[in-house]
């Protein structure tokens, strides 16, 4: 009995632990950048995949490691550089330029996401019809540009991303389904903004569900927040609950 108690325990022990999350250093085509993608080796049947992009700090290891969470969550993840090959940093001034370059080239943009997004659709346990986007700050607002632009995406999430555009979805254009989680006391996403963007969605006919947490300030998913917050006196701070709830929002996203 205790012999087969140990047996089913290391059989059991064996299957966790035979799991193992590979990460792929890429180059984009066309000399766009680079990316990184995360899978889980035990994937053996095509399922829902994901484009993760960065905050305006660039694609650091917060960013890769929302992708690496994805695929131990069992989905394939992508997590691609706006800013080409390697720039981040944690000082505000150096974020603004590499966030203003990045904006002034909005092709380049759409083209690196488009080529994040093809990699994805090519990975043989990637569901072509489940391709997802997320994004952070400047990531948010990105994967929600996407959307408008009519990409073929079961959905996006925008996590304490900016809403406004001048470009507004127009009515039956976008495809995805739009998750949008932003803190109630983000001076960045003000209250004025946030209204402005439900009426376009609205508007546009699109499948929306937006959380808005009282209280909460910029960065909230992101653990990091609070030190670099208080060093640059921004209004940036980690919230455990609105992380949770927003994640769970995605994740049930994913799930459907």
């Amino acid at each position: 009995m205790k012999l087969a108690t140990w047996f089913s325990a290391f059989l059991l022990f064996s299957s966790v632990v035979s799991a193992e999350i590979v990460e792929s250093k890429l180059t984009l085509p066309g000399k766009l950048g680079s990316a990184v993608l995360y899978s889980d080796s035990d994937n053996t049947e095509a399922g829902p995949a994901v484009v993760v992009v960065h905050e305006w700090w660039g694609l650091n290891d917060y960013a890769r490691g929302r992708a690496r969470q994805l695929a131990e969550a069992g989905y394939t993840a992508i997590a691609v550089d706006m800013y080409g090959t390697g720039k981040s940093t944690d000082h505000p001034k150096d974020a603004m330029a590499f966030m203003k370059a990045a904006l002034a080239e909005p092709d380049k943009m759409n083209a690196r996401f488009d080529a994040a997004l093809a990699i994805l659709a090519k990975q043989p346990v990637v569901d072509k019809n489940k391709l997802y986007a997320i994004g952070y700050c400047f990531g948010g607002a990105v994967v929600l540009n996407q959307a408008r632009r009519g990409l073929d995406l079961a959905g996006v999430a925008s996590f304490h991303g900016t809403l406004g555009t001048e470009a507004k979805a127009q009515a039956n254009t976008v495809k995805a389904k739009v998750l949008v989680a932003t803190g109630g006391a983000d001076p960045m996403v003000p209250p004025a903004q946030v209204g402005g963007f439900v009426e376009e969605m609205s508007a546009a006919g699109v499948d929306l569900q937006l959380l808005s947490f009282p209280g909460v300030v910029h960065g909230f998913t992101n653990p990091g927040a609070t030190a670099v917050g208080v060093k640059n006196k921004m209004p940036l701070a980690y919230d455990a609950n609105a992380d949770r709830l927003s994640w769970e929002a995605l994740m049930a996203m994913l799930a459907e």
